[in-house]
């Protein structure tokens, strides 16, 4: 429950309960919720519902690894089976790499891919990013770092440069729905080939049969075909035509 103004496209009660920073705030009465302060953003998480939620199956949160963190410590999921699965903007051997690097500062780096991404995702909804967008986008990329920190502490960590932004984004091959997936994309089968006459990639082209006691590298006349004559000199310019190598037949007039 953010107390953010919704993004294009999202919709209050379906992604997010959206409310005021006042009534978020007020939340922390309550025992069932629990109030962070996320980039300068108060949300909340109602545990009544999530407890709800996980009688009848599993529950999946997208968010921050904030939450994340909370969701994996609390006390009331202490016997539940978790998995936390990390998006880092960089892989681990791109950190390692970066960090032996004396002139680059790592989290200013970080700082820089994040304000980059958010920024091309802001163009993209919204056009040109008015003042209290790029303020937002600063604050939420010089978090980037502190958030990456916390990556160890998850099961796995994914590595991935395209954000919201990018073309691939909504192209990711793994549906929510393996039949789905399937259906939507295809796999190609083993040896298939877009063009018919074209091999499939990695396969040879079928190689001709060795002509039996014919050694390698050696070339063999196929049979039927008799040996082409050496070609007689082109006839130069005035030359007589005996000079092509048969005579010439007389013209009729």
């Amino acid at each position: 429950m953010p107390e953010a103004a919704p993004r294009p496209g999202e919709q209050s009660g379906v992604d997010y309960h959206f409310r005021t920073r006042e009534q978020v705030e007020a939340l922390r009465r309550e025992a069932r919720y629990v109030v962070l302060d996320v980039r300068g953003d108060l949300q909340a998480l109602d545990f009544d519902d999530l407890s709800a939620v996980l009688q009848g199956g599993d529950a999946l949160f997208e968010g921050n690894p904030f939450f994340g963190r909370l969701l994996q410590t609390h006390a009331a999921l202490e016997g539940v089976r978790r998995l936390g699965i990390f998006i880092s903007p960089l892989s681990k051997e791109e950190i390692a790499f970066l960090r032996g690097e004396p002139q680059v500062s790592l989290p200013d780096l970080v700082r820089d891919v994040m304000r980059r991404k958010l920024l091309r995702r802001t163009r993209r909804q919204k056009g040109e990013p008015s003042l209290k967008d790029l303020e937002d986008i600063e604050r939420r990329a010089g978090s980037a770092y502190a958030e990456l920190a916390e990556a160890h502490h998850f099961d796995h960590v994914i590595p991935n440069h395209d954000g919201e932004d990018s073309d691939d984004w909504d192209a990711f091959y793994y549906l929510a729905c393996p039949a789905c997936a399937r259906r939507a994309h295809p796999r190609p089968k083993p040896g298939a080939t877009n063009h018919p006459s074209k091999p499939a990639r990695g396969a040879r082209r079928p190689r001709a049969p060795r002509t039996a006691g014919r050694p390698r590298g050696t070339r063999s006349r196929p049979h039927g075909r008799k040996a082409a004559r050496p070609r007689p000199h082109p006839r130069r310019r005035g030359a007589p035509p005996q000079a092509r190598g048969r005579a010439a037949a007389p013209r009729a007039r």
